[in-house]
């Protein structure tokens, strides 16, 4: 499998996760016309050779307006649900910001969507993350490899005031992730680094078994003395890290509801799938008195559970809420964009060992394909099936 592993023996960031995609091949003009499709106000990427204590690396600089506008992680996730991206590139970047904001709403002990910070809302994050992505999909990423991530040392200034490395915000980001800190002083991994290489990566420590390819390294802003202040990314061919199926562990939320608006509940379903809900459904039951009602059933990660347990409570008229752990086992899948006349469509494709058993089309870029040609789902449909994918089995999301 097409495999990128991060080599951090400089920590990582954003941007110099953003310069090592690019000296790794993506291209840069292809990056800046798929990052205007999230309809931020005017912004430029900076991209230049520089030197760091001896290697040639690439630096990104996102030049950004002036904006005093923090955002919150509701605003971001409409930016980027309400953009032409693929599928593919929206679920990523937004598993992404969902980390990010699971980490700040834990250290300051407060709900995520009342979360307020700066690093989610700056549009540099926004294009970091998000430009990352898209950087992934354009280097056809399809498993990801980390090594023991260091994080310098000393303190570091920051919006509530002086705070030791790693702050709080990156060590719930690496919660179960191998680091270390040597005498480089100053903030080596930042919340957005940790954040994408928390989301992406199964596995950590030593660089696996790889047929290299390619290699770029992207450099952080601060220079040192006699050391290389860059992230190197390693892409080439490995063994696949999943097995033939994958068994996890899930946590099952249900509850029966008899006195709530059909309106309530079917925004509380959009909800819940918005906010990163595995699956959400309803089954309709009769319930004590005769009464007709419905069963609220809602699938999501364990680490996950109270978050949506709160949701449930806010968002519907239950006082109660059944919790069961299940065990889900679920094929390996994979991504790939496929061209057509009306644009990209993103695939995924379910494997059972290396043997392909199901590839569904993303409903909605079929949608989003659709309304851009000004033709009908039909007739996009029509055309991914003659290229031989099965619009029966389209995958709504």
């Amino acid at each position: 499998m097409r495999t990128l592993y991060f080599d951090c023996f400089a920590g990582a960031s954003g941007n110099m996760i953003l310069g090592a995609l690019i000296a790794a091949g993506v291209n840069e003009s292809s990056l800046q016309s798929e990052l205007q499709k999230l309809k931020l106000p005017e912004f430029e990427l900076k991209v230049e050779k520089v030197n760091r204590s001896g290697i040639s690396s690439t630096h990104v600089d996102v030049v950004i307006p002036d904006e005093k506008k923090h955002r919150h992680l509701p605003e971001i996730e409409g930016i980027i649900n309400d953009s032409k991206l693929s599928y593919k590139i929206k679920e990523r970047s937004l598993s992404i910001f969902r980390k990010l904001a699971e980490a700040e709403a834990a250290v300051h002990g407060i709900e995520m969507a009342k979360v307020h910070f700066h690093e989610v809302g700056a549009l540099d994050a926004i294009i970091d993350i998000v430009g990352s992505c898209i950087g992934f999909e354009m280097l056809g990423i399809e498993q990801f490899a980390c090594s023991k991530i260091h994080v310098g040392s000393g303190f570091v200034e920051m919006a509530h005031g002086k705070f030791p490395v790693p702050p709080p915000a990156v060590v719930e980001l690496l919660r179960g992730i191998p680091f270390y800190s040597a005498d480089i002083t100053g903030e080596l991994i930042t919340p957005t680094g940790a954040a994408i290489i928390a989301t992406v990566c199964k596995s950590y420590g030593a660089l696996p078994e790889l047929t290299l390819e390619k290699a770029g390294y992207g450099a952080g802003t601060r220079t040192y003395e006699k050391f290389p202040n860059v992230l190197r990314v390693m892409i080439g061919e490995a063994k696949p890290q999943d097995k033939r199926s994958e068994i996890e562990v899930l946590s099952l939320l249900e509850t029966n509801i008899d006195d709530l608006s059909p309106q309530i509940l079917g925004h509380f379903m959009d909800t819940s799938l918005e906010s990163g809900a595995l699956d959400c459904w309803f089954t309709p039951i009769q319930m004590k008195k005769n009464r007709p009602a419905t069963k609220v059933s809602l699938l999501c990660t364990v680490d996950d559970e109270q978050r949506f347990i709160e949701l449930l409570y806010r968002e519907t008229s239950t006082i109660g809420v059944r919790i069961q752990r299940i065990e889900r086992n679920s094929l390996k899948r994979e991504f790939e964009s496929m061209e057509t006349k009306f644009g990209q469509i993103s695939v995924k494709t379910a494997f059972i060992g290396d043997e392909p058993v199901n590839s569904r089309p993303e409903f909605e870029d079929i949608k989003a394909a659709a309304a851009a040609s000004g033709v009908s789902v039909k007739t996009v449909m029509e055309t991914v099936r003659d290229r031989g994918i099965d619009d029966s089995t389209v995958q709504s999301n």
